[in-house]
């Protein structure tokens, strides 16, 4: 009896983890972590992160677009940040496949069409959906919850 409430306790433990991981996104965090390397060339997470081409992506769900400390992001980016966008999982997860086009498209349907010009400084285009929703799971695990009222 002992073992089995030990292992319902595990199971118990090991599916509420599970359930953390994918609440955003709908992604596995573990699986995103082995995608993210794709990413690395020119991201990082982590305690000793650092800018590289791309900004550092630590907190990046929940954050403005354009507003990591210390990076240099093109004008696009900049646009969309000033406009309202914010890096929710969903808006991760649709930047991906193209982020040129995502931020123009996102621009124009903001009133900001006139600034809708010129490209991302991210030329990387992670296609499959679900790459995209593990890769943006694992980036959840660096992001601060948020408190819910």
């Amino acid at each position: 009896m002992k073992t089995f409430l030990k292992l319902a306790t595990g199971l118990i433990a090991v599916t509420l983890m599970s359930g953390a991981a994918m609440a955003q996104s709908g992604g596995d965090a573990k699986k995103g972590e082995r995608v993210f390397k794709k990413c690395t060339a020119c991201h990082m997470v982590g305690d000793k992160a650092k800018n590289r081409v791309g900004p550092v992506l630590n907190g990046i769900v929940g954050r403005a677009a354009g507003t990591a400390e210390g990076y240099r992001y093109s004008k696009l980016n900049l646009a969309a940040g000033e406009a309202g966008l914010v890096w929710t999982a969903e808006n991760i997860i649709a930047y991906l496949p193209d982020p040129s086009a995502y931020l123009k498209t996102f621009l124009k349907e903001n009133g900001a069409a006139d600034k809708a010009k010129g490209r991302s400084k991210m030329v990387y285009k992670l296609k499959k959906e679900d790459e995209r929703k593990d890769v943006v799971a694992y980036l959840e695990t660096f992001s601060e919850p948020k408190p819910t009222n």
